[in-house]
């Protein structure tokens, strides 16, 4: 079990802007960019800042564009910030010590980091020789994540030969291998069937608990927010619009609940009540119907993270 510490991910005022070319359309412009390019600058991170403690698990929320990825890359060491401080374990990312990179990994749902043409037993290997990891421990890791992932048969295939979801499964456990204290997830299950998504989400979650990682996970599918954060991060323009407990950005952005009620008869009654007034609603509904089922719920995370950007 590793040790929890306090203060592992430390963000301060990070900033990233890139340089990018600009010019019209047509042969004149092209030849006219030799000489006088013109630039302009993108902010795709803007002063954010934000801690995360040892064994968190936060999801960072926003469109595309919003900055996460760029956010997450300069916390693995892949991007050099603008400006502004960051410390993860207590080391600069951007300098790449050893030390760090043996603590954290990067798993990103659209890239493939293993071998094509080669099982990916072969590609596990590779890893422990990459991370200098003591070959019983090493044994003892891979074959702990081959049972918690369900990959026996699929580690020995080529890579290629194997499914999205499946291809999924096997790189996440060449990612964590090496034990590492800090997982940047970043859109970890997209493109998998509902099925898979739940298998990776219940592996991250097992993950978190039996070796207190510390864990930042971007994704689209708000069922996996849902399932694995206490706490979300929402991102918009490259600047931070909320940071808190998942319950209170429903509770902050959105004014009504769902109430639904099965009546007597079979009818079944949805209303939009304002939170203020779900009390009287409900007395009133009761008091007017004979009522066999009720429910009172948040709207669904997807509606209030859009009027999160909407505001």
């Amino acid at each position: 079990m590793l040790a929890r510490v306090a203060g592992v991910v430390h963000v301060r005022e990070l900033t990233k802007v890139f340089r990018v070319a600009e010019r019209e359309a047509g042969l004149r412009a092209s030849l006219r960019s030799l000489v006088a390019r013109k630039w302009r600058e993108v902010r795709a991170v803007d002063a954010i800042s934000f801690d995360i403690e040892a064994g968190e698990v936060v999801g960072f929320l926003g469109p595309n564009g919003a900055g996460k990825t760029t956010t997450l890359k300069m916390l693995s060491g892949l991007l050099y910030p603008t400006s502004g401080e960051v410390t993860v374990l207590g080391h600069v990312p951007s300098k790449r010590q050893r030390d760090y990179l043996r603590w954290m990994t990067l798993v990103m749902g659209n890239r493939n980091q293993l071998q094509w043409d080669l099982p990916a037993l072969d590609s596990f290997e590779l890893n422990r020789a990459i991370y200098r990891l003591d070959r019983a421990e090493f044994l003892r890791t891979r074959d702990e994540l081959v049972e918690l992932l369900d990959i026996g048969d699929l580690v020995r295939k080529p890579v290629r030969q194997l499914s999205l979801g499946e291809r999924m499964k096997v790189e996440v456990a060449g990612s964590l291998l090496h034990l590492p204290k800090v997982l940047y997830l970043d859109e970890p299950t997209i493109g998998l069937d509902v099925t898979m998504q739940k298998r990776i989400r219940t592996f991250v979650a097992e993950y978190n608990q039996r070796y207190g990682a510390t864990v930042l996970l971007t994704s689209h599918y708000m069922a996996d927010v849902e399932a694995l954060c206490k706490r979300v991060i929402v991102i918009h323009h490259g600047r931070i619009l909320f940071d808190g407990q998942l319950s209170e950005l429903t509770q902050r952005f959105s004014g009504t609940k769902t109430i639904e009620a099965v009546l007597a008869d079979g009818e079944r009654m949805t209303m939009q009540v304002p939170r203020d007034d779900i009390s009287r609603a409900t007395a009133e509904l009761l008091a007017h119907h004979e009522v066999h089922d009720l429910t009172v719920e948040d709207p669904p995370i997807e509606d209030v993270i859009e009027q999160v950007f909407a505001q």
